[in-house]
């Protein structure tokens, strides 16, 4: 979803969420018809679904590929599912560079039947709430910086359905600090679902530290993005956001490389974001590439391998 989050998103009582309440039910009504009168399909292998109910910035992408990359080397034949946006190509390549197997159609469906002649386990990249695939597992993703924002259904907030569709859920992954109210919360609408935790672990800036930078980020949440520089030792100078998946102009990057020409910082954006703008050949920009770290990985891979 090609949006910026508006702040009013994280705030429980505002006028903006109430005012939009009537959008709201429209939404939910219509997804629910939806959900109720869509045939669901099943298929020969496993199916993990990586999901959220948080809009964009949960670390789908970065789980599917460490997922399967931990499936192949356990023997496996793994492959990662996506649904086909124009405007999501930052994700493809970053599977890509990753070397990870992947099936990409108009249809969550359609890649499914393809990966059944081909591998033994299907990984999707997004789809909790595509009605239409019978999952074997689903694993839901959240950040502890966002949680369920205001807790709203969207536009009123940035839940994409209910929290009590995590019942659904076998398994919950929290990037980020630990928090036991909300595992609390958790519990009490699923007792059932195991819950882990992970972090990002920047790879490859360590000779930036106690740099002056100017940092851009056009992804789901950019402040988590920030908030992990500055944890790394890293003095953000300048801040620039972007929507997510934003497609970058030539012509606008020019204008970030010359302020901070003008100003002396070095820049830094995503891997993600630069993936979309390495095209343009600008050198003054760097990249942070991270590492997921999971907590109790051996546990979490275990549950998964219950389903193979």
């Amino acid at each position: 979803m090609k949006i910026i989050k508006p702040r009013f998103w994280q705030k429980k009582i505002n006028i903006y969420s109430f005012l939009l309440l009537p959008i709201t039910f429209i939404y939910i009504f219509l997804s629910l018809l939806k959900k109720n009168f869509t045939k669901k399909n099943e298929f020969k292998i496993p199916v993990i679904c990586i999901g959220n109910i948080f809009i964009g910035g949960t670390g789908k992408t970065p789980l599917a590929i460490h997922i399967a990359k931990k499936l192949g080397s356990l023997g496996k034949k793994p492959v990662i599912i996506r649904k086909f946006y124009h405007n999501q190509s930052d994700e493809k390549m970053l599977i890509k560079k990753n070397k990870i197997n992947q099936i990409i159609a108009e249809r969550r469906f359609t890649a499914l039947k393809l990966a059944e002649k081909k591998f033994s386990v299907a990984i999707m990249d997004d789809g909790f709430q595509d009605a239409s695939i019978e999952k074997d597992l689903n694993i839901i993703c959240f950040n502890s910086n966002q949680l369920l924002g205001n807790g709203y259904i969207f536009p009123s907030g940035p839940l994409r359905e209910s929290i009590k569709a995590i019942n659904k859920a076998q398994l919950i992954l929290i990037n980020g600090r630990k928090n036991k109210i909300f595992e609390k919360k958790i519990r009490e609408i699923n007792k059932l679902a195991r819950i882990f935790y992970s972090k990002y672990i920047p790879r490859n800036i360590a000779r930036l530290k106690n740099s002056k930078v100017l940092a851009f980020a056009g992804i789901g949440n950019p402040e988590n993005f920030f908030n992990m520089l500055k944890n790394s030792g890293i003095i953000i100078e300048k801040k620039l956001f972007f929507p997510d998946h934003y497609q970058f102009q030539k012509q606008e990057l020019l204008r970030i490389v010359n302020f901070a020409k003008i100003n002396n910082l070095k820049i830094l954006t995503t891997e993600k974001d630069y993936l979309r703008i390495k095209k343009f050949k600008l050198k003054e920009i760097q990249f942070c590439s991270i590492e997921l770290k999971i907590f109790d990985e051996k546990k979490l891979i275990n549950e998964i391998k219950k389903i193979l």
